[in-house]
């Protein structure tokens, strides 16, 4: 017998911004209800109201209608992304304020579990204290109902274990924001997805989002046929959009198995750092990083044992390992940055490299996005490539209409989706990510994920997103902290298999643990198009913006009340002018799709 909820929102509306986020005349009333032992993902592009929802279920927003139910003397506590800790001098100064406020040896037990100190003065300190800290904090409020916006975020591979373990003997019901499909995939049971306005909900967890994800979308088209061309048009793309991406995505992780297969055979034998090649000459005309026995200490402290390793042109590195391993380190002499103590590092000359920070300076509030992209033009160049900016922000899943609209009114996620389009956009052949899926939804993830696997040059990532780093990278460098470094072909998973291998077992030819290992990779196919392909690929996208301004411009002729009285006749040939036009639009759309996925094949 199902358990009555222990809180529930029912017709709730909000306007913000003379907008109607939930509810209104365009969205039906938002209802959610909670029982006392869910786990429930809330999934949603940055920027649709998954911050404002939590903020609602906390009772911390006044809405415009509806009611919040709740179980006598229930306990909420939200666990905020950023929270203020401004007016408190150390961490548990602030853990300690407030309503509801735990007590100290709570907080303390929890802080000693993730490592962080609470005496540390707040100014200063780093954004994985604050998370840890924070975490202390909620956890200690012994929460009926926890909301936690991006936990994840700044922690380590050992914080987060950590955290996923106190969540599953957790008895209280959570509700949890992330971009990490790893820890939603293991912890969650039902999903909540914020799409335009409305919830919906399923009583599925994260791993079966996306098939869900794509049978709503497939549903909607279906149901749009019946209706207008343009919602039709509109449902046609989404559900194009979303089920391309899927099969786009399928052939790059296919591409990505057969790179580490390759890479792997350059490995030695017991995934030592020295690579040893098949073809030693070819190898070194196309390293673009040496690293010849490289070590760095700190005082008595071996942050890097002696170190070998060449980086190919094209390669996908990412480092992984706990706060403190020295993954920094390691990023920063590879790159020229640091200098090791012994060995050296030779650096091609010909390596021009971007930067993506993660801790990135916020972009000037009072700057429109035109201005961060292009200088306040209308044109920015993309890797060489001239773009219009309005079409360059379509492709990181902006509505171009946001060109004019200052930064400061984007949320976090945008603003940092608004960064990566900038930073993407410079021609480089190495491209560095330090911590880069903090503060993105998982269509931007999905987005970073294509943008990294077509970069024509050097990737380095430093990250703590298992899923994604199973998803680009081809090599694996692991840090455990004792200064050794393992070398791995493939991802985190592929990392996390080799250190539960038995000391004994890695005397032996490594083995693959689920499935042969892949075959050799087939000759490339050619995706060359042909000259009128090409072309059509080039100009299709200036003639689609031309017919959607036609329609536009024949619709609102056809507004007029008067017209079919007054001229039966011009009505009826710009109705047949826009009918032409849809079909020539949607007959471009097609075109164009298929000829972007022969690009992609």
């Amino acid at each position: 017998m199902a358990q009555p909820p222990i809180l529930s929102l029912e017709g709730m509306a909000l306007q913000q911004g003379g907008k109607w986020l939930f509810g209104g005349p365009d969205h039906d009333p938002l209802d959610l209800h909670i029982g006392p032992r869910d786990r429930i993902a809330l999934i949603g592009r940055n920027g649709v109201g998954k911050t404002t929802l939590f903020r609602m279920i906390d009772g911390r927003v006044e809405t415009d209608a509806g009611q919040r139910k709740t179980k006598p003397a229930l306990r909420v506590v939200l666990l905020e992304q950023d929270p203020d800790l401004t007016g408190h001098a150390t961490l548990m100064d602030w853990a300690l304020a407030g309503e509801h406020a735990p007590q100290e040896h709570e907080v303390e037990a929890i802080a000693g579990q993730l490592g962080i100190e609470m005496s540390r003065e707040t100014k200063g300190a780093s954004g994985g204290e604050k998370r840890r800290a924070a975490i202390a904090r909620a956890l200690a409020q012994d929460p009926d109902l926890l909301l936690m916006d991006e936990p994840t975020n700044h922690l380590d591979l050992g914080a987060i274990d950590w955290l996923e373990g106190w969540l599953e003997r957790y008895r209280g019901a959570f509700v949890v924001i992330s971009h990490d499909r790893t820890f939603l995939k293991r912890l969650t049971r039902s999903t909540l997805w914020l799409d335009r306005g409305n919830l919906r909900r399923k009583e599925v967890g994260f791993g079966g989002y996306e098939a869900w994800e794509e049978q709503v979308y497939a549903e909607e088209a279906r149901a749009a046929e019946k209706l207008d061309a343009k919602l039709k048009l509109e449902a046609h793309w989404l559900e194009r959009g979303v089920t391309a991406r899927r099969k786009r995505n399928q052939g790059r992780l296919e591409k990505l198995w057969q790179m580490r297969a390759q890479r792997a055979s350059m490995i030695s034998a017991g995934g030592t750092a020295k690579l040893k090649l098949a073809t030693e000459e070819d190898f070194k005309s196309k390293s673009v990083i040496t690293a010849d026995n490289i070590s760095k200490s700190y005082g008595d402290r071996t942050i890097i044992k002696p170190f070998s390793l060449r980086i190919q042109r094209g390669d996908r590195i990412g480092i992984v390992g706990a706060n403190g391993a020295g993954k920094t380190t390691l990023l920063k002499m590879l790159t020229g940055e640091l200098e090791p103590d012994s060995g050296s590092v030779e650096i091609a000359k010909t390596l021009t490299g971007v930067m993506i920070d993660q801790q990135r300076q916020l972009l000037t509030a009072d700057k429109t996005v035109r201005q961060v992209l292009a200088e306040g033009g209308d044109w920015i160049d993309v890797r060489g490539n001239r773009k219009h900016v309005q079409a360059y922000l379509k492709d990181f899943l902006f509505d171009p209409k946001i060109v004019d609209m200052r930064v400061g009114v984007l949320s976090g996620g945008e603003r940092s989706r608004l960064l990566l389009a900038r930073e993407f956009a410079k021609a480089s052949n190495l491209l560095v990510l330090d911590e880069p899926t903090n503060d993105l939804d998982l269509e931007t993830l999905d987005l970073l994920q294509e943008v990294i696997a077509d970069y024509e040059g050097t990737v380095l990532i430093v990250s703590h997103d298992r899923d994604f780093l199973d998803r680009t990278v081809t090599i694996t460098l692991g840090l455990d902290g004792s200064g050794r470094i393992d070398v791995v072909a493939g991802g985190y998973e592929d990392w996390e298999r080799k250190r539960r291998e038995p000391v004994a077992g890695k005397a032996k030819a490594a083995k693959p643990a689920d499935k042969p290992a892949p075959p050799p990779p087939p000759a490339p196919k050619s995706t060359k198009l042909s000259y009128k392909d090409q072309r059509d690929y080039e100009l299709l996208p200036a003639r689609i913006e031309e017919l959607e301004a036609a329609i536009a411009k024949g619709e609102a002729i056809l507004s007029d009340p008067e017209l079919y009285t007054a001229d039966p006749q011009r009505f009826a040939n710009i109705s047949k002018g826009i009918e032409n036009a849809r079909t020539e639009k949607d007959a471009a759309e097609e075109r164009w799709l298929a000829l972007a996925e022969q690009i992609e094949a």
